[in-house]
């Protein structure tokens, strides 16, 4: 039997993230409904808000094509019109089980089965019946913007193993203008798309013959990548932290005393055999780590003791959710793990925070949220460790006078963590830093150092990555610079054009004293025009083109002009070197 409940609410705050969900989610619906109109043997998946807008997944006997995505908006504009209100209804479960057998709604039918309530929530508009919690805007009047985006394809609950549905994605407003501000801003998104400028700019490439989520770096994308791995490892060595390789599998009986298996199997691969002992592709670095501690007897006068490692890990992700460099099943992590005394937490998290800072500044993000995450439902350790600990983490935020949110309840299961998300050119936020304690492991390991007192103590252990992983970040880079990297970083710092074929040996010369300093060049001395040479360079986004003509013969100088169209003039060979290397050493 159905219970019809009266929705009180008159406005939707579009200004506070629940208002923006509920506004977005009711939009979803109105979609649905549309899509169901206008085909009616479709069925009907899930469609949730996102922080983006909304989607909702569709089983139908043919691809949706873009034309029927201008159907669809049209259909939602008149359902927006007739102003139909929301209606919430209950019934008990296993009724609603049986209507929705009667509407051939196989897949509500088969989250209806997973619900543990006798008594669900439906939401009904114009007719229209769906399987939703709630809440949702009072009548369809309120969605006052909003726009059908793109289709994909979406594997039913994330798993390659069922059906392939079609995901139609769309976004909401509460006003034109700020619809079409986001309309404006999606266009940007999608020119500096990591995956469509790693493919034009010649970076990365994925291999259906290698498998989903594995990263192939080609030529340009490795020299940035060691760049990059040069850069971080001589930063770190400068900070005080041992270097170290660790291998990429370990036995399994390793991952059952670190915990994974309880806790993380699920993101693990399958076990392989060798010699009758079973062995695991490594998810995390920090066993390794723990091991090298272990392998000698410490004293408390050693500690703190920093292991860094830019560290190799597999980790499971369904293909659905693999995402160019984003979200990826083999990566790099840039890890550390600290092992110190209680009395030195402050003081190591007090560097680590500057450390951090500095590693993100110097690749072009001074802009970021902090994040404090305290003691969830369940943990393991001492309440006064958490406490101490938490303590802290906040007193070294305080005092380097960083402004932060507490995520109550948040932490991990063995220790308070410090998440550092950073804000790229397009304002759009991105975790990557993050700096852990951790209770669990040192008592998992029995890893101990050598007290003062002569007896062995417990010690803490901080994990700690700054870019998260090599590729993730390398994405975020990417889409930040819109492929546009800063010298130090760009895979062809000059670009050598020269204007006819007899300019060729003077820059054939200048190539090889830029080469001597270490100078990454690319020379084209092709028959070709020199208009084309510099379209073909700037399209490449080369940060530096000299131009090689009569004139720089005769006076043997360099005319140098950079990739967005400015002239600088006049260069010795000599000069040349000299501004690129300061530029290249301040990193810029």
């Amino acid at each position: 039997m159905l219970k019809e409940i009266k929705i009180k609410t008159n406005a939707v705050n579009f200004d506070s993230p629940e208002g923006r969900e509920i506004y977005r989610h009711s939009a979803s619906h109105i979609m649905a409904h549309a899509v169901k109109e206008i085909f009616p043997t479709v069925k009907l998946a899930i469609g949730p808000a996102t922080d983006e807008g909304f989607y909702y997944d569709f089983d139908m006997n043919r691809p949706f094509t873009p034309e029927d995505l201008g159907l669809i908006e049209n259909k939602m504009k008149k359902l927006i019109k007739k102003d139909n209100p929301f209606t919430r209804k209950t019934m008990p479960r296993k009724d609603a089980i049986v209507l929705f057998k009667k509407m051939g709604e196989d897949y509500k039918v088969e989250l209806l089965s997973e619900i543990a309530d006798d008594e669900v929530s439906l939401y009904e508009e114009g007719g229209f019946v769906d399987l939703c919690r709630g809440p949702h805007v009072p009548a369809t009047g309120f969605i006052k913007a909003f726009k059908l985006l793109s289709i994909a394809g979406a594997y039913w609950r994330g798993s390659e193993k069922n059906k392939m549905l079609q995901r139609i994605y769309g976004t909401a407003f509460a006003d034109e203008k700020s619809l079409k501000d986001y309309l404006v801003f999606l266009e940007e998104v999608k020119k500096r798309d990591h995956r469509k400028l790693g493919k034009e700019l010649d970076l990365f490439s994925i291999s259906e013959d290698i498998g989903p989520g594995l990263i192939l770096w080609h030529p340009n994308g490795a020299i940035i990548r060691k760049t990059i791995e040069d850069f971080w490892r001589d930063e770190h060595y400068k900070a005080g932290y041992n270097l170290l390789y660790s291998p990429h599998i370990a036995k399994l009986n390793l991952w059952q005393k670190s915990g994974h298996l309880d806790f993380y199997r699920e993101n693990m691969y399958s076990p392989m055999e060798i010699e009758g002992i079973e062995y695991e592709l490594k998810p995390m670095n920090c066993p390794f780590h723990i091991n090298i501690y272990k392998s000698s007897l410490r004293s408390y006068r050693e500690l703190p003791i920093r292991y860094a490692e830019l560290g190799t890990v597999y980790r499971y992700e369904r293909s659905g959710v693999l995402h160019g460099l984003l979200r990826v099943r083999g990566f790099t992590q840039d890890d550390a793990h600290i092992f110190c005394r209680e009395d030195q937490i402050e003081s190591e998290i007090s560097s680590i925070l500057d450390f951090t800072l500095f590693i993100l500044k110097t690749f072009g993000f001074d802009s970021y949220d902090v994040y404090l995450s305290t003691m969830p439902e369940k943990y393991v350790g001492t309440l006064e460790n958490w406490e101490s600990s938490t303590n802290a983490l906040k007193q070294a935020l305080e005092k380097k006078g960083l402004s932060y949110q507490i995520d109550p309840g948040e932490g991990v299961f063995y220790g308070p963590k410090i998440d550092i998300k950073i804000k790229d050119s397009l304002n759009r936020s991105w975790q990557c830093s993050t700096i852990q304690v951790d209770f669990n492991n040192p008592e998992r390991f029995d890893v101990t150092y050598r007290g003062s007192d002569g007896k062995d103590h417990r010690p803490i252990m901080i994990h700690r990555a700054l870019m998260g992983s090599l590729e993730r970040f390398f994405g975020i880079l990417i889409e930040h610079y819109a492929g546009a990297f800063p010298l130090w970083l760009a895979p062809v710092q000059i670009g050598i054009l020269t204007i006819a074929e007899r300019h060729s040996d003077y820059a054939l010369k200048t190539a090889d004293a830029l080469k001597l300093n270490g100078i990454r060049i690319e020379a084209n001395l092709e028959n070709e025009k020199i208009g084309y040479k510099i379209r073909e360079a700037t399209i490449r986004k080369v940060p530096y083109l000299v131009i090689i003509g009569d004139k720089e013969l005769d006076e043997n100088k360099l005319t140098v002009r950079k990739r967005n169209g400015e002239n600088m003039g006049s260069f010795t060979i000599d000069e040349l070197i000299q501004m690129i290397k300061t530029e290249i050493g301040n990193r810029h």
